[in-house]
């Protein structure tokens, strides 16, 4: 079949040849034929590299990686502290998030506060739940602006800061939903800056993944960011001490299926941190 079509080609060519109006102008046809298709070769080379088939799909990406039965909007926070300040900001937040996290009257809990240890230093990191979604959020927000108490901490705290800067997440519907522990522990917090339209990918590896890494009660949490930076992915984790969280790293390594996960992972990953973190003494997660 392929020798009939180069045949018919060839005779072609021949016969624009013989009746070519000026000495080598079938020679051109022939160049040109060649040329242009070896550039739909190339062109049809570079779109099956480089042009992604994109799957249509129905429903957002948020809404098939989260537990669509409950509606928790999680706040992340990262206050960098003045390094003079930063034990005067831990007593002000011991004082004053412990109080708003008990009261009923705000449809909110605190997950858990730290101090970064390794990574940015005189780095606060706190992390809230509502129980409601955006509505809770709001109704908090609202209650807060006419709480005195708090109002004053807040003055007061942004004369202790350098800067700051929060996240609106949700979280994967595969990880465990973040409950108080008892400690003492430290805990990581590694942030992933994934590619644009990949955040189904990594669902669908980490929800495989996810397994490997429960065997010591080491997994607090997966988020992914709505608002803020966005294909923003954290995970939590929680360690006895630094040589623990080595050993446990090494473990995952053992079991089948760890290194593809890897593999097929590092790739969709733009940019990626750690930062090993203490609980502040009004934290839950301890």
């Amino acid at each position: 079949m392929a020798t009939r079509v180069l045949q018919r080609v060839s005779r072609g060519l021949d016969r624009a040849n013989s009746r070519a109006p000026w000495p080598g102008h079938g020679a051109a046809l022939s160049r040109g034929f060649v040329v242009s298709s070896s550039r739909n070769r190339e062109d049809s080379w570079f779109k099956s590299v480089f042009v992604r088939k994109v799957d249509p799909r129905k429903d957002a990406h948020s809404n098939l990686l989260t537990k669509n039965e409950e509606s928790n909007l999680y706040k992340i926070q990262f206050h960098n502290v003045k390094p003079e300040c930063l034990d005067s900001y831990n007593k002000l937040c011991e004082d004053v998030l412990p109080s708003i996290h008990a009261d009923k009257y705000y449809p909110c809990e605190l997950v858990g506060t730290w101090n970064t240890w390794y990574g940015e230093q005189d780095q606060a990191v706190h992390l809230w739940r509502y129980r409601g979604g955006y509505p809770a959020l709001t109704e908090v927000m609202n209650k807060l602006r006419q709480n005195k108490e708090f109002m004053e901490y807040r003055n007061e705290r942004g004369k202790m800061l350098l800067s700051r800067r929060n996240q609106l997440l949700l979280e994967f519907s595969f990880w465990n939903e973040p409950v108080p522990r008892e400690g003492p522990n430290i805990y990581e917090l590694r942030s992933y800056q994934l590619r644009p339209g990949t955040m189904i990918e990594w669902g669908n590896y980490w929800a495989r993944a996810i397994g490997y890494r429960q065997h010591n009660r080491e997994a607090v949490g997966g988020f992914f960011s709505q608002i803020g930076n966005l294909y923003m992915v954290h995970h939590l984790w929680a360690y006895k001490d630094l040589q623990s969280r080595e050993d446990t790293r090494n473990a995952a390594w053992q079991h089948d299926g760890w290194d593809e996960v890897v593999y097929y992972t590092v790739p969709l990953i733009q940019h990626m941190d750690s930062r090993i973190m203490i609980p502040m003494k009004a934290s839950p997660l301890q």
